[in-house]
């Protein structure tokens, strides 16, 4: 047994904030409106808390003012507490939900109480547990090389309708428009309508991969196979090397394995007598040669004249500093010492004998000495290093100009050599020929070493036998078709109820153009050219609930639930509200769609459960008593409530 939504919750990102919307199960749910009041994000609630890869909730009040999401999930006597945050900072969605099993009739926890552990891969699989998909089934894949788990994201395909593809003549379900979507329905429709047998469909992944483990054996085991002489691909080389003057005609015209690999040895060997004489007369090679020397001798030559810059750069920056204390200390020769007093001193100013500044005078005028030497090393350094400089730079200037010369020298030899090779060139097929014996050999060397393949090939051909034998009679296809013949008729009888256009014809859901097809008479008509939004909604509201009554009647993993966002809009602009937009005609056709809806309720007897979005509030006994919000400017009433905002503000 699946589940159904028994309400959707919103918590604000101040303390004690949460907003519930309750919803009754087994029966038709409307929430109304005017524009930009949340309507339409309870879908992208509902789609982002069933384990959505991205967080598809729109920008507005909802994202500024919510901090978590949460769904009340119920199946009899099972209630699941769905929760996830909204994304933080920079992140797409967040990647760990909240999932609590709860007594039926729980209320929504507080945010505080709950703990957001479980990773998006496992609460996916959690859901689709609760949905009561089996996830141990694999179905192939349309149009890749690999099998697909069914789960609670492929069953949304047939439970949501967005705004966008309530009434879109190009989508039928929910996210075909996406990349790679419509194949992954396509994979997944089989399942869900009950068509794969769970054993058969094992089978069938088993002999898909026996089917790839054959052709990776067969790759494998392909190399082993060239490098046999006896397969002719080294007799091939014998042949080529022969002809490109490489060996000589072969005396034996059927030699061993052995000897095909000695003669593929001698010709890797093989060289030109003129070759070694070509190579050092080859004028381009010296030019080539001279080039290198120059522009490494330019390089060191660069490097010498930029250390010497920076050792004369130092010098000049000691120089400077030294004589900065240098005449410093040249003031110690204002004082005078007393003939008959050496420890003693005379001030400069006042002649007063200073006895205590003999020791500190002797120090630093024994460092005023130690400076005037290094000065006078310094000052005998700075010509040499400044004569050094030109005669690097002059060096410089030689070498550039034989770079040049060296260039013009190799253009015009290069221009010569052109006009000369206008003859094949037998070398470089010699040459070509001993790369591919090369190759060829150590191939052949790395194989040898290395644990050879084994070959199961005829054991796997034999088990890819008995499993086409045992899938010969799998009727999956016949079934399938069977299945949407049944689907067609349901389809059609709605269409007809609808008063849609075309209806007259059998109409069919064509699971490979994935839209509905009126076979008329004349050839099949698919939804896109059959024209009117009011033909592209009946049709999607016929196709939809006939699918759902067929999904519940057959007990199949797919949530009891479908969501349709604003299936009004056909018949007026969205940003008008109330039923005095609406026509006489209008009314009628978007009430015919409500008591659609009905007729489905009443079969399925509770089992089923669908969710409206409108802008419309008709006043009917099929809309209004059905009505759970109303959200209107003029009452101050949203999904978001004002007193959030407020505060946020405030």
């Amino acid at each position: 047994m699946t589940f159904q939504i028994r309400a959707v919750s919103i918590y604000g990102k101040q303390p004690g904030q949460v907003r519930t919307v309750p919803f009754d199960t087994g029966s038709l749910n409307i929430v109304t409106g005017d524009s930009r009041r949340g309507k339409s994000a309870l879908l992208t609630i509902i789609d982002y808390c069933l384990a959505s890869s991205g967080y598809p909730v729109k920008a507005g009040a909802v994202r500024d003012y919510v901090s978590a999401y949460a769904l009340t999930l119920v199946k009899p006597q099972q209630q699941l507490f769905v929760a996830r945050r909204a994304p933080e900072g920079k992140a797409s969605s967040s990647t760990v939900l909240c999932i609590v099993s709860q007594a039926p009739g729980t209320p929504p926890p507080s945010l505080e109480e709950l703990t957001f552990a479980t990773p998006l891969d496992a609460a996916k699989d959690m859901l689709s547990d609760f949905c009561g998909i089996d996830r141990t089934v694999r179905v192939p894949a349309v149009g890749r090389a690999q099998t697909i788990a069914p789960s609670i994201r492929h069953a949304l395909f047939f439970c949501l309708q967005a705004q966008n593809e309530v009434a879109n003549s190009d989508l039928l379900f929910h996210s075909q428009g996406e990349e790679w979507r419509p194949n992954t329905i396509r994979g997944v429709i089989p399942y869900f309508l009950g068509a794969v047998d769970p054993e058969q469909a094992l089978r069938r992944n088993r002999l898909r991969l026996l089917r790839r483990d054959l052709a990776d054996l067969e790759t494998a085991l392909a190399p082993a196979r060239s490098l046999d002489p006896a397969t002719g691909q080294a007799r091939a080389l014998v042949t080529e090397a022969i002809e490109a003057g490489l060996l000589p005609p072969l005396t034996d015209p059927d030699p061993s394995a052995e000897g095909v690999f000695a003669l593929l040895r001698r010709a890797l060997t093989h060289t030109d007598p003129q070759t070694e004489q070509r190579n050092s007369e080859d004028p381009l090679s010296i030019l080539a040669a001279q080039r290198d020397e120059l522009r490494r001798l330019h390089g060191q030559t660069r490097v010498k004249i930029a250390d010497l810059k920076r050792a004369l750069t130092e010098n000049n920056d000691f120089t400077s500093q030294a004589i900065e204390q240098r005449g410093r200390l040249v003031s110690l020769g204002l004082l005078r010492r007393d003939p008959d007093m050496s420890a003693a001193t005379h001030c400069p100013v006042c002649e007063s004998y200073l006895p205590s500044a003999n020791a500190t005078v002797a120090g630093l005028t024994r460092d005023l000495a130690f400076l005037e030497g290094d000065l006078a090393v310094i000052g005998s350094d700075t010509p040499a290093i400044q004569r050094l400089i030109g005669e690097e730079e002059d060096r410089l200037q030689q070498l550039r100009s034989a770079l040049a010369r060296n260039q013009e020298e190799i253009n015009e030899v290069s221009s010569a050599l052109r006009l000369l090779q206008q003859a094949p060139d037998d070398l470089r097929r010699g040459a070509m020929v001993q790369g591919r014996i090369s190759l060829f050999l150590d191939t052949a060397a790395y194989r040898s070493a290395t644990p050879q393949v084994e070959d199961r090939r005829d054991e796997l051909r034999r088990q890819i036998a008995d499993l086409e034998e045992l899938l010969s009679d799998d009727t999956q296809g016949e079934r399938i078709a069977s299945y949407l013949s049944l689907i067609g008729q349901k389809i059609t009888t709605k269409a007809r109820k609808l008063r849609l256009e075309h209806s007259g014809s059998p109409i069919r859901l064509d699971v490979n153009r994935l839209t509905v097809v009126a076979d008329k008479a004349d050839g099949p008509l698919p939804l896109p050219e059959m024209g009117s939004g009011e033909n592209y909604l009946g049709y999607h509201v016929a196709a939809m609930l006939s699918l759902h009554e067929w999904f519940t009647e057959h007990r199949a993993p797919v949530p009891r639930l479908l969501i349709l966002d604003q299936p009004s809009q056909v018949f007026f602009p969205p940003d008008h509200s109330g039923e005095a937009a609406l026509g006489a005609d209008d009314r009628i056709k978007l009430l015919n769609n409500f008591e659609a809806i009905h007729d489905t309720l009443r079969l399925l007897k509770g089992q089923f459960q669908v969710i409206v979005m409108e802008h419309a509030d008709l006043d009917h006994p099929a809309f209004g008593p059905h009505v759970k919000e109303r959200w209107r400017y003029a009452t101050d009433e949203a999904l978001v409530p004002s007193d959030w905002i407020d505060e946020e503000t405030a």
